[in-house]
């Protein structure tokens, strides 16, 4: 069994056997986030911006694929332009980070309170839609 701290660190994938059927519904209806909303109010997130990924996958995205480091401009938060685009999930080819980090990039780069917004109203429809949530 690998932890966070080994030498591969697994992502979840859509028949991992560490998740339960309770954990399954929970991932899916993305209730698992709402700890985070804990962050947001001590100022560590917020509730959109770039998801965050596992520090030892920031370290292994950051040489796979330029400019991702980027992202670590703003604080990261519970949803965003990549989730509400269906980057959502696992991560497991280098096509599918550069397209969150494109994703992201953008949002970083044309921020606005009406764009914040707009994220915020089309992820219930998209956690409704449980894509690549596992």
């Amino acid at each position: 069994m690998c932890s966070e701290d080994g030498p591969v660190i697994l992502q979840a994938n859509r028949a991992d056997r560490r998740v339960t059927r309770v954990g399954k519904w929970l991932r899916r209806m993305s209730f698992d986030e709402l700890p985070q909303l804990l962050n947001v109010l001590d100022g560590s997130m917020s509730l959109v911006g770039p998801r965050p990924h596992a520090v030892a996958h920031d370290s292994e995205f950051d040489k796979l694929v330029r400019n991702y480091a980027l992202r670590h401009r703003v604080r990261p938060g519970l949803t965003g332009w990549a989730q509400v685009h269906g980057c959502r999930g696992p991560t497991p080819t280098a096509v599918m980070v550069e397209t969150r980090v494109q994703y992201d990039l953008w949002y970083i780069d044309n921020w606005s309170l009406g764009l914040d917004l707009a994220i915020l109203l089309r992820t219930p429809v998209e956690v409704l839609r449980g894509r690549n949530a596992y």
